[in-house]
């Protein structure tokens, strides 16, 4: 059970976490400081440094939260699914339910906005597209477990992840630079590049 310290340190570091995103949002992330993030929230920059290693790590943060909560839904999905299948229900599911884990945290309004600021921070952007890496081996370590396979010596799972990975960065490029900043243009976007990925693999693209 959680502690009333623990639940106080969470209350902190969420305040924080949102004072930055405020922040980077409204001034931009290079003109934020950590000495603003921490007054916004009343407290020490000594107390931002105790959560977030730096302003990066907190611009991560949310992207991380999502990135954490879908890895532990191919982990549930059913263990009847092909892996392509798992990886996509639970891309798809996962944007129902993201809406509340975010909104714990910040408005969702924000967290989609902050996609915008890390695909246009050069140093954000780089940390991301690292991050993203970290998270394809992860899932395609999920997926040799689910099919009983070695990860090392079976390409197949990092082949599944790599085209995977690749159809949500040219989803997020152009959601990115659309009009409609919402989970469901983001999710519809998910949904139709998706169903483009056995096409675009084995049919001819030249027009009869």
């Amino acid at each position: 059970m959680e502690t009333l310290r623990e639940r106080k340190k969470q209350r902190t570091r969420d305040a924080l976490l949102r004072a930055a995103v405020e922040l980077f949002t409204t001034r931009g992330y290079e003109r934020t400081t950590v000495d603003e993030i921490a007054d916004a929230v009343d407290v020490s920059q000594r107390t931002f440094f105790r959560y977030f290693a730096g302003k990066e790590e907190a611009a991560l943060a949310l992207q991380e939260l999502a990135a954490a909560r879908f890895v532990e839904a191919v982990r549930e999905r059913p263990a009847a699914e092909a892996p392509m299948e798992a990886l996509r229900q639970a891309v798809l599911e996962g944007w129902d339910t993201l809406g509340e884990v975010i909104e714990a945290v910040v408005p969702v309004e924000l967290y989609l906005r902050m996609y915008r600021v890390i695909e246009s921070t050069p140093v954000l952007l780089a940390a991301h597209l690292r991050r993203n890496e970290e998270i394809e081996d992860t899932l395609a370590r999920v997926l040799a477990d689910r099919e009983g396979v070695d990860v090392d010596a079976d390409p197949r799972p990092r082949l599944a992840v790599a085209v995977f990975g690749g159809v949500m960065r040219v989803t997020e490029r152009r959601w990115g630079t659309d009009g409609d900043l919402s989970l469901d243009a983001m999710r519809g976007l998910t949904i139709a590049y998706l169903e483009q990925v056995g096409p675009a693999l084995t049919q001819n693209w030249r027009s009869s």
